[in-house]
């Protein structure tokens, strides 16, 4: 399953959900926060929280790909994981 920790005004979160959608691929959103121009507030604790065990880092988009056990930041390498993987 893939999981994707993104914010929906982010412009790194709207590439990678365009590669999923482009792949056709199912995934599941998470909604941690605001993209940092907009503050960056947390808007769900609980995700948040999950988001920052699962990576360590604050940072949107992040990609979980529990299948691979594989974790990712940045959305140029999460693009590029996605058509090695899922293309």
């Amino acid at each position: 399953m893939l999981e994707l920790y993104q914010a929906e005004s982010c412009p790194h979160s709207a590439d990678v959900r365009q590669k999923l959608t482009d792949l056709g691929v199912s995934y599941v959103i998470h909604n941690p926060r605001r993209p940092g121009n907009e503050g960056g507030d947390v808007r769900n604790d609980w995700t948040h929280e999950a988001m920052i065990d699962l990576g360590g880092e604050d940072a949107i988009p992040f990609l979980v790909d529990t299948d691979r056990e594989e974790s990712l930041y940045e959305s140029d390498e999460i693009v590029d994981y996605l058509e090695e993987h899922y293309g």
